[in-house]
């Protein structure tokens, strides 16, 4: 049986239909919910990983309301005690050009050294593949491959050498111990690491003297710098941004970025202009 791992709902749907359309590829799919690039990585002495993150998450999304737990370690351990269970199981985690999945590949490591013959990476980095209208491109994230591409792509899989654990094994124990607030991608498999406000003046730049929707200077920036940290990321450095007064804001940070407006100080900060704004923003999108 193969166990498939993939970083994020978004990038497990083309996988599932790709499985259901192809019989070697059978098995299951474990979705990893968490992405271990940002956010704080090395525990206390009391602690398990799976508290951290959820701790981290939980700080950064801020909605009582929201049951939030991260328990994609506990997942894994399961897998793991499958492989010990039934010799003929195998692990293949597909990794795109990405941190996210970049960060996974080294953390998995640390789970799979007593069944490396057993843990298959299918590394798309650097690799075309044709889009729907049968156009070369080179994805970065697996969500962007077809279905189809995604069957051919099986034949990538590989397993991981120890050679390579050797090199790769120590990855993540570096990195847990600088426990840097961002992990970026630099290329192939390198990472290099930066602080928590990395991607503060990117926000800022498209922030205005006008009120505008947090979620929409959000999406702008994922849009258009190609910000591989999620909008749940960069609202958490809106919200922080207001609480240090660079950014002014109307309506209820608490919520989601919907419900609250964002301009640079200066000019007319009347509430009447913030309802305005907000409201033009609304009715903009709704045509």
């Amino acid at each position: 049986m193969i166990h498939h791992i993939v970083v994020g709902d978004m990038a497990a749907n083309p996988l599932l239909e790709a499985i259901s359309e192809e019989d070697s590829m059978q098995g299951d799919v474990t979705v990893l919910k968490d992405i271990l690039h940002v956010g704080p990585i090395k525990r206390t002495e009391n602690q398990s990983f799976s508290q951290l993150r959820t701790e981290f998450w939980r700080s950064v999304i801020n909605d009582d309301k929201q049951e939030i737990e991260v328990d994609d370690q506990q997942r894994v351990l399961e897998i793991v005690n499958k492989l010990h269970q039934n010799p003929d199981d195998v692990v293949w985690l597909w990794m795109a050009p990405w941190p996210a999945d970049v960060c996974a590949y080294y953390w998995l490591l640390r789970h799979m050294d007593k069944h490396l013959d057993k843990y298959f990476v299918l590394n798309i980095a650097g690799l075309p593949f044709l889009d729907e209208e049968g156009k070369v491109y080179y994805p970065k994230n697996i969500s962007e491959i077809l279905p189809k591409e995604l069957v051919k792509a099986r034949k990538l899989a590989r397993v991981v050498t120890p050679a390579e654990l050797e090199v790769d094994g120590e990855e993540w124990d570096n990195l847990v111990e600088e426990n840097a607030a961002m992990r970026l991608l630099e290329g192939g498999k390198k990472l290099f690491t930066k602080e928590a406000s990395h991607f503060d003046e990117q926000l800022i730049s498209f922030c205005s003297h006008q009120f505008a929707k947090a979620h929409r200077i959000v999406n702008q920036a994922m849009k258009k710098l190609n910000i591989p940290t999620g909008d749940l990321y960069l609202g958490w450095r809106l919200r922080k941004l207001i609480d240090q007064e660079v950014l002014l804001c109307d309506g209820d940070t608490t919520k989601t970025l919907k419900d609250f407006s964002i301009k640079l100080p200066g000019g007319s900060s009347s509430e009447q202009e913030g309802a305005e704004a907000a409201s033009a923003e609304e009715n903009e999108e709704a045509s």
